[in-house]
C-alpha cells in the first residue's frame, strides 16, 4: 500500500510522496484520533499539565501540521486537484477547530489548571500557555449557548469557505490575464532583463512577442520603467481591477464575498458580547482599543502629510516640466517617480539590480545572521516542491536549532506575496526536542532562460529588503530557545508585534558594511561603489511621504471596516474607501480602481482589524535598530547588542508579553522617534 505522505512525522514533511488524493484520508484520521483523544479528555477527572495539556497538544499538532502542509502546497503549486482536495477538507477541519474552541469541558479544566496549585509551579511559558488557552475559549465561544454556538460554528465554516473563495479569485485572475505585444517599439524604457524574462514568458506558453502578466515582477516594471503611456494604463487597469465587477471573469468578482465575510465577522463578534470584529481581533494584541489604533494612526498621517503633500507637488511639476504630463495620472505615478529619482540622484533601481546577483544577496544574508547571532546556516537536503526550491539548516556550536525552505520565484499556480509560515515549531518533550522548521516564500522575477539555460536571477534592492523582512520572520521561529509549542518561536506572540524582527532586519540592507558583502556586478564582478551607495542612501527616504501615507489608508480602511462600518447599512465598502482617502491621502485613485478586491490581507489573510500591525510594529523595529546604530563603532558594543537582541526577542518567542520583551531589549518603552528618523520626517528645526 502506498505510503500517506500526510502521516508521516518522522522529520521532514514528505513532498516526494505527496498526492492530492492523500489528503481526504490523512485529514479524515487525524481529525478520528483527534476526537477520540478530546473525548478521553472531556471523560477523565484529571486536569494537570502532563495528563491533560500534553495529549492535547500532541494530536492537534499533527493535524495542525499535515493541514499546514496542505495549506502551503496549495499557495506555493495550486492545480486543480489539489485545490478540489483542500476544499473538500476545509470545511471539516474548520468545524474541528471551531468545535474544539467550544468545547465548555474543555475550558472549564483549563480554568481549573489556572485556579490549581500546580499552576503556581509552572514555568512562565506554561502559564502563557494555560492563559492563553483560556482567553482563546472565550474568544471561540465556549461560554454560548447551545443555539449560539451552533449558528457561531456556522459562520467559522462560512468565513472559512469565503476567505478561501477570495484568495482563490485573486489568484485565478492574476494567472488567467496576459498581454502578448509583438511590436518592440512599445517595449522602450523596459530594462533588458525584463524584456528577455516578458520574451521567455511568451515561448514558454509557445507564443511569439512580449508576455506581459498581473504577476508583480511581470507589471510592475512596465508602470515604472515603459515610455509608452498607453501601455502603463492597459496594465494598470488590468491589475487595479482584476478579481472584480470591472474585471474580465464574472466568476472572479469578489465583491459578494466581501460584503458577505464582513456581515459574518459582524455577526461572529456580536455573538461574542462585543460590538464590533475589531474588538474580537485586539483581545490578544497589544493595542488595547479601536480607538486608540485609529488615534495612532491619524497622528502618524498628521506627521506625514506635509512630507506628502510636498513629494506630490514635486513629482507633479517635475512630470508637467520634464515629461511633458499636464495631468499625472495613476498610471503615471510609478513611472514619473522612478524619473525624478534618476534625475535627483542620477542612479535608476535598474543599475542598482545589476549588483544584486542571487547567490551574493543569499551569502551576504547568511553572512550578517552567522555573525550576529553566533549560527551556521548550512545548505540541507530534503524533498521538495519545485525544482527552484532549496533547503538550508542552521546550526549552533554543531547542533542543529533549525531548518528552512528557500521558494524565491513567481510562478503561474503560486499565490503572489512574500510571507513565512512555520512548518514545524519548536518543542521539548522529555529531552525529546524538536527543532522547528520555516517556509520562506517570495515572488521575484524568475530567472531568464536564454537558448535553454537558465541565467543568473538578479534582484532589486526592493526585493532584497522583501527577502531579509521574510528572514526576520524565519529567525523569530527558529532561534527560540523556548521549549513549549505553543509559545515558541512566532507562535503566542501579539500580532502586531509579530512584524518586529522583520521590519528590523529590513534596517541592515542600508548598511555598508553589509552591502559590500552581498554585490557583485553582473558583468565586471565588482562590488557596489561606494559612490552608488551614497546615492542610494541619500534616496532613501524619497517620497516617504507618500509612502507612509498610503500604509495609513490601507490601515485605517482596515479599522474602519471592522469597526464602525455597517455592513447591513447604506454605506457601500467603496464609499467607506474613499472616505478614508478623502480624509489622509493626498493621491486619489481613480474611480474605476478596485484594490479592496484584491486586499487579500484583510479577507483572505490574518490581518483583519490587524493591518495597523506594520505601522505599530514598526515603531518597535525602529526604535530596536536604533540600539544598534547607538553601538556603531564599538564592534564589542555591537556584539553585545546582537546578542540581547538574541536573548530578549527572538529567544523567548511568545512567552511573555512583546512589550516586556522589548522593554527588557532596550530598558525602556518604546518611542516614535527613530520611525519618524528613518523616514526623513523629523524636521531640521527639531
Amino acid at each position: 500500500m502506498t505510503t500517506n505522505a500526510l502521516l508521516d512525522f518522522t522529520d521532514l514533511p514528505r513532498f516526494d510522496l505527496f498526492q492530492p488524493p492523500h489528503v481526504t484520508p490523512a485529514i479524515t484520521q487525524l481529525l478520528d484520533d483527534a476526537r477520540k483523544t478530546v473525548a478521553q479528555l472531556e471523560q477523565s477527572e484529571v486536569i494537570g499539565w502532563d495528563a491533560f495539556v500534553v495529549p492535547l497538544e500532541a494530536v492537534t499538532e499533527r493535524l495542525g501540521r499535515a493541514w499546514g502542509v496542505v495549506g502551503h502546497l496549495n499557495a506555493v503549486v495550486d492545480t486543480p486537484e489539489l485545490r478540489a482536495a483542500y476544499n473538500e477538507n476545509l470545511p471539516k477541519v474548520t468545524e474541528f477547530w471551531t468545535e474544539l474552541g467550544q468545547n465548555l469541558k474543555l475550558f472549564e479544566k483549563y480554568k481549573a489548571l489556572q485556579a490549581s496549585t500546580e499552576y503556581a509551579t509552572l514555568s512562565s511559558p506554561r502559564k502563557r500557555i494555560v492563559d492563553n488557552a483560556v482567553r482563546d475559549f472565550r474568544l471561540g465561544g465556549a461560554e454560548l449557548a447551545d443555539a449560539q454556538k451552533v449558528r457561531f460554528a456556522e459562520i467559522q465554516e462560512q468565513l472559512a469557505a469565503l476567505s478561501t473563495r477570495f484568495s482563490e479569485n485573486v489568484l485565478d485572475a492574476t494567472n488567467a490575464y496576459e498581454l502578448i505585444i509583438d511590436d518592440e517599439a512599445r517595449l522602450v524604457g523596459l530594462p533588458d532583463d525584463v524584456k528577455q524574462a516578458a520574451r521567455t514568458s511568451a515561448e514558454r506558453e509557445g507564443k511569439t512577442g512580449w508576455r506581459f502578466s498581473l504577476h508583480f515582477p511581470s507589471y510592475f516594471p512596465v508602470l515604472q520603467y515603459a515610455d509608452d503611456r498607453a501601455l502603463r494604463e492597459t496594465l494598470y487597469r488590468a491589475n487595479a481591477t482584476k478579481a472584480s465587477e470591472l474585471g474580465a471573469n464574472a466568476e472572479w468578482d469578489n465583491s459578494p464575498l466581501i460584503t458577505d465575510i464582513l456581515k459574518r465577522r459582524d455577526e461572529e463578534a456580536k455573538i461574542l458580547g462585543y460590538a464590533n470584529f475589531a474588538e474580537v481581533s485586539l483581545v490578544p494584541k497589544m493595542a488595547t482599543s479601536p480607538a486608540q489604533v485609529i488615534q495612532f494612526l491619524n497622528d502618524l498621517a498628521k506627521r506625514a502629510r506635509t512630507f506628502a503633500q510636498n513629494d506630490l507637488a514635486e513629482l507633479r511639476a517635475f512630470a508637467k516640466a520634464e515629461l511633458g504630463l499636464e495631468q499625472l495620472e495613476a498610471w503615471d505615478i510609478t513611472y514619473a517617480s522612478e524619473k525624478l529619482r534618476e534625475q535627483r540622484y542620477a542612479f535608476s533601481e535598474q543599475e542598482v539590480k545589476r549588483y544584486f546577483p542571487e547567490h551574493r544577496v543569499i551569502g551576504g544574508l547568511f553572512r550578517l545572521i552567522q555573525n550576529m547571532f553566533g549560527v551556521e546556516i548550512k545548505l540541507d537536503s530534503s524533498p521538495l516542491w519545485h525544482p527552484d526550491v532549496s533547503f538550508y539548516r542552521i546550526e549552533k556550536k554543531g547542533q542543529l536549532i533549525g531548518q528552512f525552505y528557500l521558494d524565491l520565484y513567481a510562478r503561474n499556480g503560486k499565490r503572489g506575496g512574500a510571507w513565512m509560515d512555520d512548518a514545524r515549531g519548536r518543542k521539548n518533550l522529555a529531552g525529546d526536542l524538536q527543532t522547528p522548521i520555516a517556509y520562506l516564500t517570495c515572488n521575484f522575477t524568475e530567472p531568464a532562460v536564454i537558448d535553454g539555460v537558465k541565467k543568473p536571477a538578479y534582484f532589486t534592492h526592493d526585493e532584497v529588503i522583501t527577502l531579509f523582512h521574510e528572514f526576520g520572520h524565519g529567525l523569530h521561529h527558529m532561534l527560540t530557545s523556548v521549549d513549549e509549542l505553543g509559545v515558541s518561536g512566532i507562535s503566542g506572540v501579539e500580532w502586531d508585534a509579530v512584524e518586529l524582527p522583520s521590519q528590523f532586519m529590513e534596517n541592515f540592507c542600508w548598511e555598508w558594511d553589509v552591502l559590500q558583502h552581498m554585490t557583485e556586478h553582473v558583468d565586471t564582478g565588482e562590488p557596489l561603489p561606494r559612490s552608488l551607495y551614497d546615492k542610494m542612501i541619500a534616496a532613501k527616504n524619497f517620497q516617504s511621504g507618500l509612502q507612509m501615507l498610503r500604509q495609513v489608508e490601507f490601515s485605517l480602511f482596515d479599522m474602519h471596516l471592522h469597526f464602525d462600518y455597517q455592513p447591513n447599512g447604506n454605506q457601500t465598502v467603496a464609499e467607506l474607501l474613499a472616505e478614508v482617502r478623502h480624509q489622509v491621502a493626498v493621491i486619489i485613485p481613480p474611480a474605476f480602481n478596485r484594490f479592496q478586491h484584491s486586499f487579500s490581507h484583510i479577507f483572505a489573510g490574518g490581518y483583519a482589524a490587524g493591518y495597523y500591525s506594520y505601522k505599530w510594529a514598526e515603531v518597535l523595529s525602529a526604535d530596536a535598530y536604533g540600539a544598534f546604530e547607538e553601538a556603531q563603532g564599538d564592534p564589542n558594543r555591537l556584539a553585545e547588542t546582537g546578542l540581547a537582541f538574541h536573548r530578549e526577542i527572538l529567544s523567548v518567542g511568545g512567552s511573555r508579553p512583546a512589550l516586556e520583551s522589548f522593554t527588557a531589549f532596550r530598558g525602556r518603552a518604546p518611542n516614535i522617534d527613530a520611525l519618524l528618523r528613518h523616514n526623513g520626517m523629523v524636521q531640521a528645526s527639531a
